[in-house]
Order: structure tokens, then sequence, then C-alpha cells
């Protein structure tokens, strides 16, 4: 059973929500900084990840699964968010140029299903991330967050079900390395420098990019209809931010700045 949108929103507003926040943003924007001008959609419970995208990118949604619950998002202005089945996304074929995935995987009845929508409503070439609860991590071991709850997932298996819908792993890191407890969030970007080092197995959070490879001519854009069910606020992005994960591989890799 899916977290309740509420109890999401909730654990995002604690200290501990909004390092986890910070240290996943941070990668995010390490991996999707050419995003200016692209159309961007963020899957599950994504919206807490995506505020500085909105600057950047052409369009930013959000679809939240039934099972869990809808949020106004983001506050304050125009709704952008709809409650989507996750066998049937309401957006039509090739759509977005970039997909993020977060609490949506880990609770799925069909997770391939659920990839396979993502292929179908990604851009020829586009990319998504795919980011799970670690098998490893702490986190995928306590229920007092959202990462401990439904199926995580090893870097092996995530990339076979990827494959499985027919999207191409491209890249993958990790986050989260701060023990989920509350008192130890103060102190999540120490645990981000000295966990990616010393033991990088044993993160919380794993985040694998995916490319969509076809022929396929991507359908001029437009804007979706979306349905508010359920109103809500999110609460403001206020975390420090956290420190670069040293190492890691293909197109998730930081990017050298010119000078």
């Amino acid at each position: 059973m899916r977290r309740d949108v509420l109890e999401l929103r909730q654990f995002y507003a604690s200290d501990l929500g909004r390092a986890a926040r910070a240290m996943v943003e941070r990668k995010l924007l390490e991996a999707w900084d050419d995003a200016h001008g692209l159309d961007l959609l963020a899957l599950g419970y994504a919206t807490p990840f995506v505020g500085p995208f909105r600057d950047r990118a052409r369009r930013v949604v959000a679809g939240m699964p039934a099972q869990q619950g809808v949020e106004v998002w983001p506050g304050g202005e125009r709704n952008l968010t709809t409650l989507t089945p996750e066998d049937s996304l309401p957006f039509q074929n090739a759509l977005f140029d970039r997909v993020l995935v977060v609490h949506g995987l880990e609770e799925s009845a069909d997770p391939a299903g659920y990839l396979r929508e993502v292929w179908r409503v990604l851009a020829p070439s586009g990319r998504a991330i795919i980011t799970v609860a670690s098998r490893n991590g702490l986190w995928a071991n306590t229920e007092a967050t959202p990462f401990g709850h439904g199926q995580p997932y090893t870097r092996t298996q995530l990339s076979e079900l990827m494959r499985e819908a027919e999207l191409e792993p491209s890249g993958w890191t990790r986050a989260l390395y701060v023990p989920p407890v509350p008192w130890m969030a103060r102190w999540a970007d120490g645990f981000e420098q000295v966990g990616s080092r010393v033991w990088p197995g044993f993160a919380g959070v794993l985040m694998m990019e995916a490319t969509k490879q076809t022929f396929a001519v991507k359908p001029r854009g437009h804007r979706a209809r979306v349905r508010i069910v359920a109103p809500g606020l999110l609460p403001a992005p206020g975390a420090a931010p956290v420190s670069r994960e040293p190492v890691m591989r293909g197109p998730l890799a930081p990017r050298r700045r010119r000078s």
C-alpha cells in the first residue's frame, strides 16, 4: 500500500526530510543542468525536488498515483499536478524530454508496467532518472521515512527492470548517507562527504538514469489538463546544499565548468 500524500508532505517538512531533499536535489542539478527549454515530468512524489527546474525547463508538471493522493503544487500558484493511474498516464506519447520518478517504483503493483509508461511518454533520446531506496542502505530498513516502505532495489535489479521496460541505463549515483535519525539531520553534509568515500554501498538512495532509444518523432506538445483532487501546500525548500559524491558514472557525473 502506498504512503498517503499527507504523510509524504509531513516528512519533507521535517529536518530529516529537508536534508534528504537537499542531497537528492543536488544530484539532479548536476545531471540535468542542461534542462533549459525542455519539458519535465515529475512522477510519484517528486515535487520536492523539481522546484529549481521551474526556472530552467520550458514546462514542469507532476503526476501523483491515485492510491497515494494528490496535492496542489506549487503552493499559491496555478496548479501543475494531476492524479494519474499507474498503468495509464494522461499524457500523449513522447511528450516529455525528462522524467523524474521518486517514491513511485517501490510501492508499485507492476513496476515494469510503470516504467513502460515512463518509456511511452518520454521523447526520443529523452532521459529519465529513477530514484529508489537502496537495498543495502539504512533508510530501507526503517519505516520512519517514506524510503522504508515498499520494494528497495540493488543497482543490478533496477537496471534489469529498466531494460525490461526498454529503457537503457546510462548512469547512476547514490545519496543519503546520513542515518535516518531526525537529530542527525544537521550533520547530513558531513555524512555525505565521508560516506561517499568510506562506505559508498550503504547510501540510502540509488539514482539511475536511462535513455529512450527510438527513431520515433516527438509530437508537438500542448498543456495537459489537470484535475485538482486534494488541496494542500508543499513546504518551501530550505535546506543547505550538500557536497557532491566524488565518483559517479555516465550522465549523472558532474560536468566541468568552462573557464
